[in-house]
Protein backbone atom coordinates (compact mmCIF):
# COMPACT_ATOMS: atom_id res chain seq x y z
CA UNK A 1 0.00 0.00 0.00
CA UNK A 2 1.81 3.25 -0.81
CA UNK A 3 1.33 6.31 1.54
CA UNK A 4 0.64 9.45 1.06
CA UNK A 5 4.31 10.03 1.82
CA UNK A 6 5.47 8.68 -0.95
CA UNK A 7 2.99 10.70 -3.47
CA UNK A 8 4.32 13.98 -1.40
CA UNK A 9 8.04 13.09 -2.47
CA UNK A 10 7.47 12.66 -5.79
CA UNK A 11 5.71 16.15 -5.90
CA UNK A 12 1.89 17.24 -6.61
CA UNK A 13 2.09 20.87 -7.05
CA UNK A 14 -0.71 21.36 -9.84
CA UNK A 15 -2.10 18.13 -9.73
CA UNK A 16 -5.45 17.37 -8.89
CA UNK A 17 -5.89 15.12 -5.64
CA UNK A 18 -8.77 13.44 -4.99
CA UNK A 19 -9.64 12.93 -1.58
CA UNK A 20 -12.22 10.34 -0.33
CA UNK A 21 -12.58 11.31 3.04
CA UNK A 22 -15.29 10.35 5.91
CA UNK A 23 -16.95 13.28 6.49
CA UNK A 24 -20.45 12.34 7.93
CA UNK A 25 -20.59 14.18 10.71
CA UNK A 26 -23.87 14.06 13.23
CA UNK A 27 -26.28 17.51 11.85
CA UNK A 28 -28.81 19.17 13.84
CA UNK A 29 -31.08 20.98 12.05
CA UNK A 30 -28.16 21.73 9.72
CA UNK A 31 -25.88 22.29 12.41
CA UNK A 32 -22.83 20.07 13.27
CA UNK A 33 -23.13 18.63 16.45
CA UNK A 34 -19.69 17.02 16.17
CA UNK A 35 -16.85 17.53 14.12
CA UNK A 36 -14.40 14.79 14.80
CA UNK A 37 -14.51 13.06 11.79
CA UNK A 38 -13.52 16.74 9.87
CA UNK A 39 -10.68 17.39 12.42
CA UNK A 40 -9.38 13.77 11.53
CA UNK A 41 -8.30 14.15 8.30
CA UNK A 42 -7.35 17.56 8.29
CA UNK A 43 -3.56 16.73 8.26
CA UNK A 44 -3.96 14.50 4.70
CA UNK A 45 -5.66 17.85 3.17
CA UNK A 46 -3.17 20.27 4.92
CA UNK A 47 -0.11 18.27 3.69
CA UNK A 48 -1.62 18.27 0.27
CA UNK A 49 -2.31 21.33 -0.33
CA UNK A 50 0.70 23.15 1.35
CA UNK A 51 2.53 20.89 -1.05
CA UNK A 52 0.73 22.56 -3.97
CA UNK A 53 -1.97 20.47 -5.19
CA UNK A 54 -5.50 20.85 -6.43
CA UNK A 55 -7.56 19.39 -3.61
CA UNK A 56 -10.96 17.58 -4.31
CA UNK A 57 -12.49 16.41 -1.11
CA UNK A 58 -15.48 13.95 -1.37
CA UNK A 59 -17.96 12.02 1.14
CA UNK A 60 -20.86 10.82 1.68
CA UNK A 61 -23.36 11.93 4.28
CA UNK A 62 -26.23 10.29 6.17
CA UNK A 63 -28.46 7.41 3.81
CA UNK A 64 -30.38 9.39 0.97
CA UNK A 65 -31.57 6.92 -1.68
CA UNK A 66 -29.96 8.28 -4.54
CA UNK A 67 -30.96 11.69 -5.02
CA UNK A 68 -30.07 15.25 -3.67
CA UNK A 69 -31.51 15.55 -0.29
CA UNK A 70 -31.33 19.01 1.18
CA UNK A 71 -31.23 17.24 4.73
CA UNK A 72 -27.65 15.74 3.87
CA UNK A 73 -26.14 18.18 2.12
CA UNK A 74 -22.07 18.99 2.31
CA UNK A 75 -22.41 22.59 2.71
CA UNK A 76 -22.27 22.61 6.84
CA UNK A 77 -19.08 20.59 6.54
CA UNK A 78 -17.61 22.38 3.82
CA UNK A 79 -18.02 25.56 5.82
CA UNK A 80 -16.41 23.92 8.61
CA UNK A 81 -13.81 22.37 6.93
CA UNK A 82 -12.75 26.07 5.68
CA UNK A 83 -13.24 27.65 9.27
CA UNK A 84 -10.61 24.66 10.66
CA UNK A 85 -8.39 25.28 7.35
CA UNK A 86 -8.14 29.02 8.16
CA UNK A 87 -8.93 29.20 3.72
CA UNK A 88 -11.87 29.31 1.43
CA UNK A 89 -13.53 25.89 0.75
CA UNK A 90 -15.16 26.14 -2.63
CA UNK A 91 -18.35 23.93 -2.71
CA UNK A 92 -20.01 22.10 -5.53
CA UNK A 93 -23.64 22.19 -5.43
CA UNK A 94 -23.32 18.16 -7.19
CA UNK A 95 -21.08 15.70 -7.60
CA UNK A 96 -19.98 14.75 -10.92
CA UNK A 97 -22.06 17.64 -12.75
CA UNK A 98 -21.44 21.02 -14.14
CA UNK A 99 -20.95 22.27 -10.51
CA UNK A 100 -18.08 19.95 -9.61
CA UNK A 101 -16.37 20.20 -12.80
CA UNK A 102 -16.44 24.17 -12.74
CA UNK A 103 -15.29 23.80 -8.98
CA UNK A 104 -12.58 21.85 -9.73
CA UNK A 105 -11.54 24.02 -12.82
CA UNK A 106 -11.33 27.12 -10.82
CA UNK A 107 -8.61 25.35 -7.89
CA UNK A 108 -5.52 27.14 -7.70
CA UNK A 109 -2.31 24.75 -6.36
CA UNK A 110 -2.96 25.15 -2.61
CA UNK A 111 -6.73 25.26 -2.91
CA UNK A 112 -9.60 22.87 -1.67
CA UNK A 113 -13.01 22.04 -3.17
CA UNK A 114 -15.83 19.98 -1.74
CA UNK A 115 -18.16 18.05 -4.20
CA UNK A 116 -21.82 17.42 -3.15
CA UNK A 117 -22.55 14.67 -1.35
CA UNK A 118 -21.45 11.20 -3.42
CA UNK A 119 -25.03 9.12 -2.03
CA UNK A 120 -26.98 11.96 -4.36
CA UNK A 121 -25.76 9.51 -7.07
CA UNK A 122 -26.86 5.59 -7.27
CA UNK A 123 -23.49 4.50 -8.92
CA UNK A 124 -22.42 5.27 -5.33
CA UNK A 125 -23.80 2.58 -3.40
CA UNK A 126 -25.14 0.12 -6.76
CA UNK A 127 -24.53 -3.35 -5.86
CA UNK A 128 -24.50 -3.15 -9.90
CA UNK A 129 -20.56 -3.27 -11.18
CA UNK A 130 -21.47 -2.13 -13.98
CA UNK A 131 -23.24 1.50 -12.75
CA UNK A 132 -20.86 1.67 -10.03
CA UNK A 133 -18.33 1.47 -12.60
CA UNK A 134 -19.51 4.47 -14.78
CA UNK A 135 -19.97 6.41 -11.31
CA UNK A 136 -16.34 5.72 -10.59
CA UNK A 137 -15.69 6.79 -14.28
CA UNK A 138 -17.04 10.05 -13.83
CA UNK A 139 -15.77 10.86 -10.53
CA UNK A 140 -12.30 9.67 -12.22
CA UNK A 141 -12.57 12.63 -15.10
CA UNK A 142 -11.96 15.07 -11.59
CA UNK A 143 -8.74 13.96 -10.87
CA UNK A 144 -5.23 12.89 -11.50
CA UNK A 145 -4.54 11.24 -8.19
CA UNK A 146 -6.65 9.30 -5.45
CA UNK A 147 -5.76 9.26 -1.88
CA UNK A 148 -8.07 7.44 0.33
CA UNK A 149 -8.34 8.72 3.79
CA UNK A 150 -11.65 7.98 4.78
CA UNK A 151 -11.68 5.04 7.39
CA UNK A 152 -15.13 4.70 8.32
CA UNK A 153 -16.54 4.10 5.02
CA UNK A 154 -13.43 1.14 3.91
CA UNK A 155 -15.87 -1.70 4.85
CA UNK A 156 -18.03 -0.50 1.81
CA UNK A 157 -18.08 -1.82 -1.85
CA UNK A 158 -19.08 1.98 -2.80
CA UNK A 159 -17.63 3.26 -5.86
CA UNK A 160 -15.76 6.44 -4.19
CA UNK A 161 -13.84 3.51 -2.09
CA UNK A 162 -13.35 0.40 -4.07
CA UNK A 163 -13.72 1.15 -7.99
CA UNK A 164 -12.41 4.63 -8.44
CA UNK A 165 -8.61 3.24 -6.92
CA UNK A 166 -8.42 1.17 -9.80
CA UNK A 167 -8.96 4.21 -12.13
CA UNK A 168 -6.37 6.40 -10.44
CA UNK A 169 -2.71 6.42 -9.31
CA UNK A 170 -3.68 5.72 -5.80
CA UNK A 171 -2.08 6.45 -2.23
CA UNK A 172 -3.26 5.66 1.71
CA UNK A 173 -3.83 8.74 3.09
CA UNK A 174 -2.87 9.64 7.29
CA UNK A 175 -5.64 8.82 8.95
CA UNK A 176 -6.03 5.39 7.27
CA UNK A 177 -2.80 4.31 7.89
CA UNK A 178 -2.76 5.18 11.71
CA UNK A 179 -6.26 3.67 12.09
CA UNK A 180 -4.85 0.42 10.32
CA UNK A 181 -1.53 0.56 12.27
CA UNK A 182 -4.00 0.98 15.74
CA UNK A 183 -6.02 -2.18 14.78
CA UNK A 184 -2.95 -3.98 14.14
CA UNK A 185 -2.19 -3.94 17.66
CA UNK A 186 -5.27 -5.43 18.45
CA UNK A 187 -4.63 -8.18 16.28
CA UNK A 188 -0.91 -8.89 16.31
CA UNK A 189 0.90 -9.24 19.52
CA UNK A 190 -1.50 -8.50 21.47
CA UNK A 191 -0.58 -6.93 25.06
CA UNK A 192 -2.45 -9.13 27.69
CA UNK A 193 -4.74 -8.40 29.56
CA UNK A 194 -6.68 -7.95 26.42
CA UNK A 195 -10.49 -6.17 27.64
CA UNK A 196 -12.77 -5.41 25.16
CA UNK A 197 -16.24 -3.49 26.41
CA UNK A 198 -18.87 -4.14 23.76
CA UNK A 199 -22.06 -1.70 23.86
CA UNK A 200 -24.67 -0.48 21.78
CA UNK A 201 -28.70 -1.14 21.08
CA UNK A 202 -28.42 -4.51 18.65
CA UNK A 203 -26.60 -7.36 19.65
CA UNK A 204 -26.67 -8.33 16.09
CA UNK A 205 -24.66 -6.10 14.98
CA UNK A 206 -21.62 -7.65 17.50
CA UNK A 207 -21.96 -10.77 17.05
CA UNK A 208 -19.33 -11.58 14.19
CA UNK A 209 -16.58 -9.59 16.43
CA UNK A 210 -18.10 -11.68 19.60
CA UNK A 211 -17.19 -14.85 18.09
CA UNK A 212 -14.23 -13.68 16.81
CA UNK A 213 -13.16 -11.89 20.44
CA UNK A 214 -13.97 -15.26 22.33
CA UNK A 215 -10.85 -17.01 20.84
CA UNK A 216 -8.57 -13.87 21.23
CA UNK A 217 -9.62 -11.41 24.36
CA UNK A 218 -9.14 -12.31 27.75
CA UNK A 219 -12.37 -10.54 29.27
CA UNK A 220 -15.82 -8.86 27.08
CA UNK A 221 -17.51 -7.01 29.05
CA UNK A 222 -20.82 -6.48 27.72
CA UNK A 223 -23.44 -3.09 28.15
CA UNK A 224 -25.97 -0.72 26.45
CA UNK A 225 -28.91 -2.26 24.60
CA UNK A 226 -27.81 -5.11 23.60
CA UNK A 227 -26.93 -6.32 27.36
CA UNK A 228 -30.52 -7.30 27.97
CA UNK A 229 -30.38 -10.09 25.34
CA UNK A 230 -27.59 -11.75 27.10
CA UNK A 231 -29.64 -11.18 30.47
CA UNK A 232 -32.70 -12.69 28.97
CA UNK A 233 -29.87 -15.65 27.57
CA UNK A 234 -29.40 -16.33 31.15
CA UNK A 235 -33.45 -16.67 31.99
CA UNK A 236 -33.29 -13.21 33.62
CA UNK A 237 -36.72 -10.96 32.98
CA UNK A 238 -35.76 -7.82 31.16
CA UNK A 239 -38.95 -5.97 31.26
CA UNK A 240 -39.93 -4.25 28.23
CA UNK A 241 -36.11 -3.06 27.58
CA UNK A 242 -34.24 -3.43 24.16
CA UNK A 243 -34.77 -7.07 23.32
CA UNK A 244 -33.61 -9.48 19.79
CA UNK A 245 -35.27 -12.72 20.71
CA UNK A 246 -34.31 -14.10 17.72
CA UNK A 247 -30.66 -14.21 18.71
CA UNK A 248 -30.83 -15.60 22.33
CA UNK A 249 -29.87 -19.07 20.87
CA UNK A 250 -26.50 -17.45 19.58
CA UNK A 251 -25.96 -15.76 22.70
CA UNK A 252 -26.39 -18.88 24.87
CA UNK A 253 -23.63 -20.43 22.96
CA UNK A 254 -21.66 -17.59 22.92
CA UNK A 255 -21.97 -17.49 26.99
CA UNK A 256 -21.12 -21.31 27.06
CA UNK A 257 -17.75 -21.14 24.74
CA UNK A 258 -16.72 -18.09 26.65
CA UNK A 259 -16.72 -20.08 29.78
CA UNK A 260 -15.44 -23.09 28.03
CA UNK A 261 -12.45 -20.88 26.73
CA UNK A 262 -11.69 -19.62 29.69
CA UNK A 263 -12.91 -15.48 28.59
CA UNK A 264 -14.73 -14.03 31.13
CA UNK A 265 -17.56 -12.51 29.97
CA UNK A 266 -19.17 -10.21 32.52
CA UNK A 267 -22.48 -8.72 32.25
CA UNK A 268 -24.12 -6.25 34.13
CA UNK A 269 -25.49 -6.96 38.23
CA UNK A 270 -27.61 -3.48 38.45
CA UNK A 271 -29.08 -1.07 36.24
CA UNK A 272 -31.02 2.01 35.67
CA UNK A 273 -34.68 1.55 34.30
CA UNK A 274 -37.31 3.66 33.82
CA UNK A 275 -41.29 3.30 32.50
CA UNK A 276 -40.52 5.46 29.27
CA UNK A 277 -38.08 6.32 27.12
CA UNK A 278 -36.39 9.65 27.73
CA UNK A 279 -36.60 13.43 25.75
CA UNK A 280 -33.40 13.89 24.11
CA UNK A 281 -34.29 16.87 22.71
CA UNK A 282 -35.35 18.82 26.06
CA UNK A 283 -32.98 16.50 28.45
CA UNK A 284 -36.07 16.76 30.73
CA UNK A 285 -35.56 14.52 33.97
CA UNK A 286 -37.07 11.43 33.76
CA UNK A 287 -38.40 8.83 36.16
CA UNK A 288 -35.17 6.13 36.77
CA UNK A 289 -34.54 3.59 39.39
CA UNK A 290 -32.03 1.63 39.96
CA UNK A 291 -32.68 -2.27 40.04
CA UNK A 292 -30.66 -5.64 40.25
CA UNK A 293 -30.27 -7.06 36.77
CA UNK A 294 -32.17 -10.00 37.76
CA UNK A 295 -34.97 -8.10 39.10
CA UNK A 296 -35.87 -5.63 36.04
CA UNK A 297 -39.91 -4.98 36.58
CA UNK A 298 -41.85 -6.23 33.46
CA UNK A 299 -43.17 -3.29 33.02
CA UNK A 300 -39.85 -0.68 32.98
CA UNK A 301 -36.61 -0.66 30.47
CA UNK A 302 -33.32 -0.73 31.27
CA UNK A 303 -31.03 1.68 29.64
CA UNK A 304 -28.09 1.97 31.93
CA UNK A 305 -25.72 -0.04 33.78
CA UNK A 306 -25.61 0.57 37.23
CA UNK A 307 -23.66 2.29 40.06
CA UNK A 308 -22.37 -1.56 40.96
CA UNK A 309 -21.92 -2.41 37.53
CA UNK A 310 -19.85 0.70 37.01
CA UNK A 311 -17.29 0.34 39.49
CA UNK A 312 -17.31 -3.40 38.29
CA UNK A 313 -16.48 -2.89 34.81
CA UNK A 314 -13.86 -0.30 35.65
CA UNK A 315 -12.25 -2.73 37.95
CA UNK A 316 -12.20 -5.30 35.26
CA UNK A 317 -10.25 -2.83 33.10
CA UNK A 318 -7.93 -1.48 36.01
CA UNK A 319 -5.24 -4.23 35.08
CA UNK A 320 -5.83 -3.98 30.85
CA UNK A 321 -2.70 -3.45 28.45
CA UNK A 322 -4.79 -3.60 25.95
CA UNK A 323 -8.59 -1.91 25.91
CA UNK A 324 -10.87 -2.11 22.73
CA UNK A 325 -14.31 -0.08 23.69
CA UNK A 326 -17.20 0.05 20.93
CA UNK A 327 -20.77 0.87 22.03
CA UNK A 328 -22.13 3.01 24.62
CA UNK A 329 -23.25 1.55 28.27
CA UNK A 330 -26.34 3.47 28.09
CA UNK A 331 -28.66 6.48 26.30
CA UNK A 332 -25.66 8.86 26.82
CA UNK A 333 -27.47 11.80 25.22
CA UNK A 334 -29.63 11.79 28.69
CA UNK A 335 -28.20 13.22 31.39
CA UNK A 336 -29.57 10.51 33.69
CA UNK A 337 -28.29 7.54 31.95
CA UNK A 338 -24.46 8.36 30.93
CA UNK A 339 -23.44 7.70 33.96
CA UNK A 340 -22.48 3.88 33.09
CA UNK A 341 -20.86 5.53 29.28
CA UNK A 342 -18.95 8.01 31.67
CA UNK A 343 -17.38 5.23 34.12
CA UNK A 344 -15.96 3.23 31.34
CA UNK A 345 -14.59 6.26 29.31
CA UNK A 346 -13.34 7.48 32.61
CA UNK A 347 -11.83 3.78 33.78
CA UNK A 348 -10.08 4.15 30.08
CA UNK A 349 -8.68 7.87 30.56
CA UNK A 350 -7.11 5.80 33.68
CA UNK A 351 -5.62 3.11 32.40
CA UNK A 352 -1.86 2.64 32.21
CA UNK A 353 -2.58 0.05 28.94
CA UNK A 354 -3.14 1.23 25.54
CA UNK A 355 -6.71 2.13 24.86
CA UNK A 356 -9.04 2.47 21.48
CA UNK A 357 -12.16 4.03 21.47
CA UNK A 358 -13.99 2.37 18.55
CA UNK A 359 -15.84 5.37 16.73
CA UNK A 360 -19.11 5.43 15.85
CA UNK A 361 -21.05 6.56 19.12
CA UNK A 362 -18.69 5.96 21.42
CA UNK A 363 -16.28 8.33 19.96
CA UNK A 364 -18.83 10.84 19.88
CA UNK A 365 -19.86 9.62 23.51
CA UNK A 366 -16.18 10.58 24.86
CA UNK A 367 -16.78 14.13 23.15
CA UNK A 368 -20.09 14.91 24.36
CA UNK A 369 -19.20 14.08 28.15
CA UNK A 370 -16.16 16.15 28.05
CA UNK A 371 -13.61 13.93 27.72
CA UNK A 372 -9.91 14.76 26.53
CA UNK A 373 -9.13 12.71 23.16
CA UNK A 374 -5.73 12.81 24.06
CA UNK A 375 -6.35 10.70 27.10
CA UNK A 376 -6.99 7.53 25.21
CA UNK A 377 -4.98 5.84 22.94
CA UNK A 378 -6.94 6.13 20.18
CA UNK A 379 -10.46 7.37 18.89
CA UNK A 380 -11.26 5.82 15.80
CA UNK A 381 -13.22 7.33 13.17
CA UNK A 382 -14.86 4.22 11.82
CA UNK A 383 -16.98 1.74 14.14
CA UNK A 384 -17.91 -0.72 11.49
CA UNK A 385 -15.28 -0.47 9.66
CA UNK A 386 -13.06 -0.87 12.82
CA UNK A 387 -15.22 -4.16 14.38
CA UNK A 388 -15.54 -5.55 10.70
CA UNK A 389 -11.39 -5.87 10.52
CA UNK A 390 -11.23 -7.01 14.29
CA UNK A 391 -13.90 -9.78 12.31
CA UNK A 392 -10.99 -10.59 10.40
CA UNK A 393 -12.89 -9.47 7.30
CA UNK A 394 -11.08 -8.36 4.15
CA UNK A 395 -12.28 -4.49 3.86
CA UNK A 396 -12.85 -3.57 -0.05
CA UNK A 397 -11.72 -0.22 0.57
CA UNK A 398 -7.92 -1.14 2.30
CA UNK A 399 -7.90 -4.01 -0.90
CA UNK A 400 -8.51 -1.23 -3.49
CA UNK A 401 -5.61 0.53 -2.03
CA UNK A 402 -2.95 -2.26 -1.81
CA UNK A 403 -0.54 -2.35 -5.15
Amino acid sequence: MKTIDELLADGVSGKRVFVRADLNVPLADGTITDDGRIRAVLPTIKALAEAGAEVVVASHLGRPKGAPDPAYSLLPVAERLGELLGAPVAFAEDTVGPAAHAAVDGLEPGQVAVVENLRFNPGETSKDDTERGEFADRLAALADVYVGDGFGAVHRKHASVYDLPARLPHHAGYLIAQEVGVLKKLTDDVKRPYVVVLGGAKVSDKLAVIDELLGKADRLLIGGGMAYTFLKAQGHEVGISLLQEDQIPAVKQYLERAANNGVELVLPVDVVVSPEFPDLKTKAPSRHAVVDADKIPADQEGLDIGPETQELYASKLGDAETVFWNGPMGVFEHPDYAEGTKAVAQALVGSDGFTVVGGGDSAAAVRTLGFDENAFGHISTGGGASLEYLEGKTLPGLAALED
